[in-house]
């Protein structure tokens, strides 16, 4: 699959050169003079979803449709960076709606994860956007987003934690009631 890599790439490289001299090591070894440029196409990567507009993937597939029971889309495996650090934090995403006249294609569920979680982030704000995204496009009776995720910079550095897990979420609507929140709560478990 080609890449399409936004502008800035050739300066975002030279950067990587200069931070490789920076930590003592030597730009021009053999095994490092085409680490800059890779470094910085993997972090356009990294970062797409700040040129992609989650709002449109949901409008692409809405489709006029009577169904007022909730859609669960569980399990979206994602993997982001922290903005604090800029290492990465991964888990899975579990996404329900109640749609209100409208419904939007399954995989444009896991699409908004992948835009949102494609940007420098903190779990929790990437939660909220999730949720935020979904209610303000489909107008649904409720939404709710459950993240699960593991933390690089918790287990690489500073407390060096491993088997910790992160656990955010953002409803609204009808899963404001405890009963719908329970429900969902259920049926991601199972």
């Amino acid at each position: 699959m080609e890449t399409e890599y936004r502008e800035g790439l050739e300066t975002l490289a030279e950067h990587y050169r200069d931070i490789l001299a920076l930590l003592g090591e030597d730009p021009n070894r053999e095994g490092l003079v085409k680490t800059p440029l890779r470094v910085a196409k993997a972090m356009q990567t990294l970062t797409r979803g700040y040129s992609e507009d989650p709002h449109k993937v949901l409008t692409d597939a809405l489709f006029e449709e009577p169904y007022d029971q909730m859609v669960i889309v569980k399990d979206i495996d994602f993997f982001s960076m922290c903005e604090h650090h800029m290492l990465p934090f991964y888990g899975k995403a579990h996404v329900a709606y109640i749609p209100k006249g409208y419904i939007t294609g399954l995989s444009k569920i896991a699409r908004v994860v992948d835009i949102f979680s494609h940007r420098l982030q903190v779990q929790e704000r990437m939660t909220q956007q999730i949720k935020d995204c979904i209610e303000q496009t489909l107008h649904p009776m409720g939404v709710m987003v459950v993240v699960e995720a593991r933390h690089m910079c918790m287990q690489m550095r500073g407390v060096e934690k491993q088997n910790s897990i992160t656990t955010t979420s953002a409803f609204s609507g009808a899963f404001k009631q405890a009963k719908t929140r329970e429900e969902f709560m259920n049926l991601i478990k199972g």
